[in-house]
């Protein structure tokens, strides 16, 4: 595990907080596993029932390492095998993901929103999906969930055109639930979320599972200048209770459909 992700667990709440603050949180191999490995060990029979992502003041994530990205592209690696682990344990969750974005949100910083459950976002919030000017495609599905999420126009101007969206805008856009004010210090973004969290996680019992995917789902961003875990709790607290009314669509396309949806 490095130390460039900090996993913590309170109760029914697992926070996954990117602290490599010097780079923006520009995601390493060695994070994207580590990550991975904390959504995919919060399953099955684990007390844990909602999972808060995170990131440090000013950044949520700068998006890929480019020095990794690099590394993988020259070696034939495509996207990297702790990438795609990364983007599928996000499809396959078996917990509410709730996100507590503030700052920059660059590339899969912003395509990760469209797999949580839940978004709030500080009023300093940027996303930002710059894989055209880059000449790449945009991954984790994006280009399939967002516009059926945000609409085909916004989606264009965000995944095509390079339009960043401020925290407001991603709002209006669906990307997020939720606008907080930034700058008041990440214990309140942090407890705002994991207390919403721990309401929708511990509030029911009996949540049946979903038979096919939710990869249109409405899972968004949470921001880390308040909201953000106080959702996460709340979610945590109903989780287990959900009888779930969500589209229920196969993906072909770089990620599966979710098999089975959240469980308790």
């Amino acid at each position: 595990m490095t130390e460039q992700v900090i996993v913590t667990d309170d109760g029914p709440v697992r926070t996954i907080r990117m602290n490599r603050p010097e780079k923006k949180n520009a995601l390493t191999s060695e994070m994207y596993d580590a990550m991975a490995e904390a959504i995919e060990t919060a399953s099955g029979s684990s007390a844990i029932r909602c999972v808060l992502i995170a990131g440090a003041p000013g950044a949520f994530s700068a998006g890929n390492d480019l020095q990794d990205f690099m590394k993988a592209a020259m070696g034939g690696e495509g996207l990297g095998g702790a990438v795609l682990r990364f983007l599928y344990s996000l499809a396959r969750a078996e917990r509410p993901l709730v996100a507590a974005v503030t700052g920059v949100a660059v590339g899969i910083g912003t395509t990760m929103m469209l797999h949580c459950d839940y978004a709030v976002a500080a009023n300093d919030a940027r996303f930002s999906t710059p894989f055209v000017a880059l000449g790449l495609v945009p991954e984790a599905a994006s280009s399939l969930i967002a516009p059926r999420l945000m609409g085909h126009r916004r989606a264009f101007e965000l995944l095509v055109m390079g339009k960043p969206l401020s925290g407001e805008e991603a709002k209006a856009a669906g990307l997020v639930n939720q606008v907080a004010p930034a700058g008041e210090g990440r214990g309140r973004g942090d407890e705002g979320g994991a207390s919403d969290c721990r309401a929708a996680a511990g509030g029911r019992r009996d949540l049946a599972p979903f038979d096919e995917g939710r990869a249109g789902r409405d899972r968004a961003a949470d921001g880390r200048g308040g909201g953000g875990v106080q959702a996460a709790a709340a979610i945590a607290r109903g989780a287990r209770g959900v009888h779930g009314v969500f589209e229920q669509e196969e993906v072909s396309l770089s990620l599966p459909a979710k098999r089975g949806g959240w469980r308790a």
